[in-house]
Formats: C-alpha cells, sequence, structure tokens
C-alpha cells in the first residue's frame, strides 16, 4: 500500500478524549450493523484533528481491522474529487466553458428527435437539472463500456433541461466523456497527473492495483450481476462494465486522502486551482428554483447528511458505498467519513440515520476552536 504524503500539520494526539462521543456513536453504529467499520479524519485551518479508524473489514469477528490508511471505494465522491475538479481546471485553462451546450462536444447527445437535448449545457450536468434520469439499469444490456456510453447518451430526457433538480449519475457518466474529449485524455490519467499526485494524495486513483484488493474493504456480495464479492473493484455496475473509470464513479483513496483534497479546496486550491474558480463552482445554484446543488456539489438543507451545525456557505458529497465529504469554508473544517455501508448487500439505510449524529458530535466537539 502507499505511504501517505501529509502536508497537514498532526494534531489528533487528544482525539481519543476530544472526540470521545462522536466515536462512541460511530462504535454504536457499527453494533447495529450500520457499516463494519469507518475511517475518519477531520481538518481544520490546516490541522489534522481526527485520523481515526473503528471496526472491521466486515462484520467476521476474524476479519481485518480497518486502519487510518485503509483504502474505500468512494463512489460518488468521484464526482467532486476528480470529475468536478477536472472541470475546474479545464474551465481556467479556457478549454471549457460552463454555459456551453452539451451537443458541442458530444454530437450523438443531439441527434435523438427530441429538440430539448440542444438547450443541455455543461453547468446543467454539473448541477444535476439536465433533464437526464437519475439512474438507469445500463449495466443489463451494456456489454462494453462504449455500449455503456451509448446507452447514456440515448437515455431520454425527462424533465425540461434547467426547471428540475435531479442528482443523476448518467448526467455525470456524459460529464465524465465530454471532459475527456476536451482534455483529450481519460479521467483516470488527467486526474492522476493534475490532482491527486500534486496533491501528495498517495492511495487515490482508479482502478486499485490487484495487489491492493485484499487490503480494501469489500462493499458487496454481488449475488445479481457479477455473481461475486468485491473487493477492490468499483462497486457501481454501470461504473464496472466501463472499467471503473467513469464520471460519476471509480475513485478510490483514504480518509487522508480525502482530508488532503479538501485541505487544499478550503485553502485557496493551490497547486491546481484558484480560489475564485472554488467559490464558483461551491456556491449554490440559484436555478432551478430552492435547489440545493452547486457545480458538482451539494449544500446543507434540512434535514442534510452534514448535520445540523455546518455553516450556511458549507458544501459536501455523499457516496452510495457509505461515504462522505463535507466542508465548512468559513472555519476552513472538513469532515470525511468513510465505510463500506453496502456489506454485504445494500439493504441497510442506518447510515441515513447516523451519518449527521456523528457529525453533529464532531462539530459539538470543536466548538470554537
Amino acid at each position: 500500500m502507499p505511504t501517505p504524503s501529509v502536508q497537514l500539520a498532526p494534531s489528533f494526539q487528544q482525539q481519543d478524549v476530544q472526540f470521545h462521543r462522536a466515536f462512541g456513536i460511530v462504535r454504536e453504529a457499527i453494533e447495529k450493523r450500520a457499516f463494519p467499520g469507518a475511517s475518519i479524519a477531520v481538518t481544520i485551518d490546516g490541522r489534522l484533528l481526527v485520523w481515526k479508524a473503528i471496526g472491521r473489514f466486515t462484520y467476521d469477528p476474524e476479519s481485518p481491522s480497518v486502519s487510518p490508511t485503509t483504502i474505500y471505494d468512494l463512489a460518488s465522491l468521484s464526482k467532486a474529487i476528480a470529475t468536478t475538479t477536472m472541470a475546474m481546471i479545464l474551465v481556467e485553462r479556457g478549454a471549457l466553458r460552463l454555459d456551453d451546450q452539451v451537443g458541442q462536444y458530444l454530437p450523438q447527445f443531439v441527434v435523438d428527435k427530441d429538440v430539448r437535448r440542444k438547450e443541455v449545457t455543461i453547468r446543467m450536468l454539473l448541477a444535476h437539472s439536465s433533464g437526464l434520469p437519475a439512474y438507469e439499469k445500463l449495466f443489463l444490456h451494456a456489454v462494453t463500456r462504449d455500449e455503456l456510453v451509448a446507452g447514456t447518451m440515448q437515455a431520454p430526457l425527462v424533465a425540461d433541461p434547467g426547471t428540475v433538480t435531479e442528482y443523476s449519475d448518467l448526467g455525470f457518466i456524459l460529464l465524465g466523456e465530454l471532459l475527456s474529449k476536451v482534455a483529450d485524455e481519460s479521467l483516470d490519467r488527467f486526474s492522476d497527473r493534475e490532482i491527486f499526485d500534486p496533491l501528495g494524495m498517495a492511495g487515490a486513483r482508479f482502478v486499485p492495483p490487484p495487489q491492493w484488493a485484499t487490503q480494501i474493504p469489500p462493499t458487496e456480495d454481488d449475488i445479481n450481476f457479477r455473481h461475486r464479492i468485491i473487493q477492490g473493484e468499483v462497486n457501481d455496475e454501470n461504473s464496472s462494465v466501463m472499467g471503473g473509470i467513469s464520471g460519476h464513479a471509480g475513485v478510490f483513496g483514504s480518509a487522508l486522502d480525502v482530508a488532503t483534497f479538501a485541505h487544499c479546496v478550503l485553502n485557496g486550491g493551490s497547486p491546481i486551482v484558484k480560489a475564485e474558480t472554488i467559490a464558483m463552482f461551491t456556491r449554490r445554484e440559484t436555478t432551478p428554483t430552492k435547489t440545493s446543488r452547486a457545480l458538482g456539489w451539494d449544500t446543507p438543507s434540512a434535514p442534510s447528511q452534514s448535520g445540523k451545525l455546518f455553516g450556511p456557505r458549507s458544501y459536501g458529497h455523499l457516496g452510495f458505498t457509505g461515504t462522505s465529504l463535507w466542508c465548512d469554508p468559513d472555519r476552513k473544517l472538513s469532515v470525511t467519513l468513510l465505510t463500506n455501508r453496502t456489506w454485504p448487500d445494500r439493504s441497510s439505510q442506518e447510515i441515513k440515520r447516523v451519518r449527521p449524529i456523528i457529525h453533529d458530535a464532531i462539530l459539538e466537539a470543536i466548538g470554537e476552536q
């Protein structure tokens, strides 16, 4: 496994005392089978206040213990960390404009007779207001990456573009393909060179090496599609058909990797993007009305998975496998919580109850620090 590169000042010597209540909530959640284990990182103003692992890879008492460097399937955190950041970089370089039409870059998307497709912009893909459906089981019919992308291109709109917010994996699959075309480089290679490597995110990457697999917690015993335990490979079936490299899912990383990324965006974006670009992307959109979405990010809206104590300018993202990142720019604060709540299957929704409680306990422990 890679050796983490720590840009954050270690300040977690007293974490077991300061955050004992939050850690107790995590242990109770494990007992209630919300997830078998968790890795947590909390940063504030460049200091790493929490770097803690609790629980095991699975519910088997002989299963390996989670460590602070354990790498997880980040699921839809990929949307924020990789795809959205790639969009930020390309916008800064003048290679992309947010209000360009998707059809300018992906002509296959507008071949359909539905003329509304010509109205869909890159901004709408980022803000989940394109009119595309939330999700389709394209993997049931697509055998290859090209077939799955073609199926995404042909997915019918379920709303007029720009009128409804509908969190859409399909929109981010398209966005990933569009950005790769603009950059003339695959999403994984671009992310390695422009995001992960410059920030020292040693364990962050699409498609982890096979030798890492046994050291990554399994996400699911997939009895319906792949008919095997999913460990060290992407959980999302559509991304799996795409080879684990897609705009909506596929990135793996440790809590420290995610916290290092959060530290970057909370402290001006250097060396990968400018502060004004981060501000533009993390500010809540004004349309559609009452949307909670920023560009590639979400913002708290009651009730929020971020809990009750993150500030009004906060932003974050969740991942289906049980991962999350929330950032408060006014306090330069971030909370990363990584789990494999989908083990052994996807039935438990207990994390939705416990995650905001964990966040509140962490922020209460920090207080006015």
